[in-house]
């Protein structure tokens, strides 16, 4: 039984090894590695001890086959992954500058990654709490935007709290309809985790504390979590900011990902209970190993590994 659930796409990233190598030269790639927004997150809560699934889809192909191996390897359940014949998994390619910039070509067109529809059965989901969607599912497909606001309805009916993480990448939108969807799951959101881009983004506001005030008009909104990169995040409530979270020491090798656990962790310490303060710390902890390893997925993230990296830096 999931407590953890997640829809949105599944794809490899094929990354350039090194910084400032532009996707139009002629030179190396690593890869394929196992990512999407939504399984990294699944990766990260299954690797901490949750029980987690996903909603997505793959082709029947060997990057689909990467994908699924390590989704099963970490624990998370894989039943409502769509594996198809009628395209390819989707692919990104990535590069790096040492400015911190990033670029990304995405071929999802036509990929069963973007293909799952909401669940009619919901054998294996009747005891989900939280459901979590990322900005960029919503961005790269309009009916698949649809069937995921569809299905954040139907858990939401059923008790789940809707977590939202805007993670808007320009590059993934194909149809500007879709900010209307991404207004419409923020407001059903009890968790809200956006960078400061994207706050303003959602809430039109400029000022962030007029942004973060205009967020918390939604009813629904209980926590809001502003992550802003190397800076670390700060933890809003109906009363105002609760606290700002540092970021933990590593040496860097890919940040791509970091948001994306620090949500997974944040969320798993919501499940267990913890303060707020903690969340914050599995988050950032959860973060940090993710970028200090090469690939989206890579980092060495265990309950184990996260409460060490979190002792051996508050002490």
């Amino acid at each position: 039984m999931a407590e953890i659930l997640i829809m949105g796409e599944l794809l490899v990233e094929i990354m350039r090894p090194k910084e400032d190598i532009p996707l139009y030269e002629s030179d190396y790639f690593r890869g394929p590695f196992p990512s999407g927004a939504p399984g990294i997150f699944i990766s990260t809560a299954a690797r901490l001890g949750h029980s987690a699934a996903i909603i997505s889809g793959v082709g029947r192909d060997d990057f689909g086959e990467n994908i699924l191996n390590r989704l099963k390897k970490d624990g998370v359940d894989i039943r409502r992954v769509l594996v198809s014949d009628q395209g390819n998994t989707g692919v990104a390619f990535v590069t790096y500058f040492a400015d911190g910039e990033r670029k990304f070509l995405f071929y999802m067109d036509g990929s069963p990654c973007i293909m799952a529809k909401a669940p009619e059965d919901l054998t294996g989901l009747e005891d989900v709490r939280y459901m979590h969607i990322m900005g960029c599912s919503l961005m790269s497909s309009a009916v698949f935007a649809e069937e995921i606001v569809k299905t954040m309805h139907l858990m939401k009916q059923r008790g789940a709290k809707i977590s939202f993480d805007p993670n808007v990448r320009l590059e993934m939108m194909r149809d500007p309809s879709v900010l209307q969807l991404l207004r419409e799951v923020a407001a059903n959101a009890s968790i809200l985790m956006p960078g400061k881009a994207e706050l303003k983004m959602i809430t039109g506001e400029e000022d962030i504390d007029r942004a973060v005030e205009k967020a918390f008009q939604s009813p629904a909104l209980e926590l809001l979590v502003l992550k802003n990169g190397s800076k670390g995040s700060a933890v809003y409530t109906r009363d105002g900011l609760t606290f700002e979270q540092g970021v933990y020491r590593v040496v860097q090798a890919d940040a791509t990902g970091a948001g994306d656990s620090y949500d997974a962790a944040f969320i798993c310490a919501l499940a267990e209970g913890k303060s707020l303060q903690d969340a914050a710390r599995m988050g950032a902890a959860a973060g940090a190993l993710n970028a200090a390893a090469f690939g989206p997925m890579e980092g060495n993230i265990s309950r184990e590994t996260v409460a060490e990296l979190i002792r051996s830096q508050e002490e």
